[in-house]
């Protein structure tokens, strides 16, 4: 299989992050300074409008791929390994989510929580702990803050693209 770097032309790539393998990257979505995506043991998707924030690690595992839906938020620091994160989720700043894990649509997944190989939650879930486990179920309410968080990247984005943020 051939690997390659696909990022659509209407994403944002911070200085400094680095993309290798076998990565796609969709239409307004961002990636953001010094996050590391390693596509080299299998491929990573990422869907529309997500950004993978500041210091994430996303590595494939050994064959095993990533796959991230669309208005997602991945928090600063973070790092997933070979696992499914569904649209409209967000992982909070410094969790880890292992090799086999799928956080389903409509998901939060609370700051610091470890997310363990295999693990598998129902949609629509507040996410928490360590080892992570369903809080309670989420209302319309905090549904929308993934929305909100990704309607802020793609602005932030375009202030970056446009220069008009200041910078060394």
């Amino acid at each position: 299989m051939a690997h390659s770097v696909n990022v659509d032309p209407q994403a944002f790539i911070a200085e400094g992050a680095r993309v290798y393998g076998e990565v796609r990257i969709g239409r307004g979505s961002s990636v953001w300074f010094n996050a590391v995506l390693r596509g080299d043991e299998g491929p990573i998707a990422i869907g529309e409008n997500t950004n993978v924030q500041d210091c994430c690690v996303l590595h494939s595992d050994m064959g095993v791929g990533i796959e991230i839906g669309d208005w997602v938020t991945i928090g600063h620091g973070s790092v997933v390994r070979g696992a499914t994160i569904g649209s409209d989720t967000m992982i909070g700043m410094n969790c880890t989510v292992m090799t086999g894990a799928v956080i389903p649509e409509g998901c939060i997944v609370g700051a610091h929580s470890f997310v363990p190989y295999n693990a598998h939650y129902p949609p629509r879930s507040m996410i928490y702990g360590t080892p992570a486990r369903v809080m309670k179920g989420l209302g319309e309410e905090e549904l929308q803050g993934s929305r909100v968080a990704g309607t802020i990247y793609k602005e932030l984005a375009e202030r970056y693209r446009s220069g008009s943020v200041p910078h060394l």
